[in-house]
């Protein structure tokens, strides 16, 4: 489990890497688990002043939920896989520390919603965001939550429903790229960001951050009921492991093509 998040620290930044590049850092319940383990950690590290998240290689932050784990899923387990969910997104809310996702390829489905809860992204020009969940048969209920908090409900409705993804431009002209920078400089164009974040006055940081997960928390709450509820409603269905098997079947034939 600890090799799935790495955890490095250059002087007053840490820097927290999705470690699955051989799935595009797709997430599995061992993954989100260590990854609120690596906020603990660097949460509790005086050091520490920032924080950057990011993925292994250079094709992903992440590809969003590993779809071998969840087409499995009964009703009961789609309850108890939000429940991970609402620990991962729980403990990057309530960072005190400044968080930046350092973007580097595709950040699709609950990766693009990782990516919007952190409180700034740096990316390059072949960066693609999106919400591709009912492409694959997920009902989607925290993506519209942070979407709709974000850029409105008429794009949230777009992005949702039609699953398509954005390319850089698009994000960074609606809000949802916060730097632009070629490819090769992502991580130092983070790095900067993320120190000169980290040299503001640490109580005052903390407290706009408090403010601003204060001013989200009933609408948060509201989200994960309505995901229960709907969870085990698509997986009740079957619907979702069936669009998964045929999602993953299409994958594999144009791999082998």
């Amino acid at each position: 489990m600890k090799d799935s998040v790495l955890v490095e620290v250059r002087g007053t930044v840490g820097i927290v890497t999705l470690n699955r590049p051989q799935v595009l850092n797709a997430w599995n319940a061992p993954m989100r688990a260590r990854l609120v383990e690596c906020f603990d950690e660097m949460e509790a590290n005086e050091e520490v002043r920032a924080i950057i998240l990011t993925g292994a290689g250079d094709r992903a932050f992440g590809a969003g939920q590993d779809l071998n784990e969840t087409k499995t899923f009964d009703a009961d387990r789609a309850e108890a896989w939000m429940g991970e969910w609402e620990r991962l997104y729980d403990r990057i809310r309530s960072l005190s520390k400044p968080l930046i996702a350092a973007l580097n390829g595709v950040a699709a489905g609950s990766a693009f919603q990782v990516a919007l809860l952190c409180d700034l992204r740096v990316g390059h020009d072949g960066v693609t965001m999106g919400q591709p969940e009912i492409n694959s048969g997920i009902a989607s209920v925290t993506g519209p939550w942070i979407m709709k908090e974000m850029i409105g409900l008429a794009r949230t409705i777009d992005l949702t429903l039609t699953g398509r993804m954005m390319d850089a431009d698009e994000s960074f002209r609606i809000g949802l790229i916060s730097r632009i920078v070629p490819k090769e400089k992502v991580m130092e164009a983070s790095l900067a960001l993320a120190e000169e974040l980290g040299a503001k006055a640490p109580n005052a940081m903390r407290l706009n951050k408090a403010r601003f997960r204060e001013v989200t928390e009933q609408s948060f709450r509201e989200c994960l009921a309505a995901g229960i509820r709907n969870q085990r409603e698509a997986y009740a269905t079957g619907e979702p492991a069936r669009m998964m098997e045929e999602f993953l079947a299409k994958r594999a034939a144009r791999k082998s093509a």
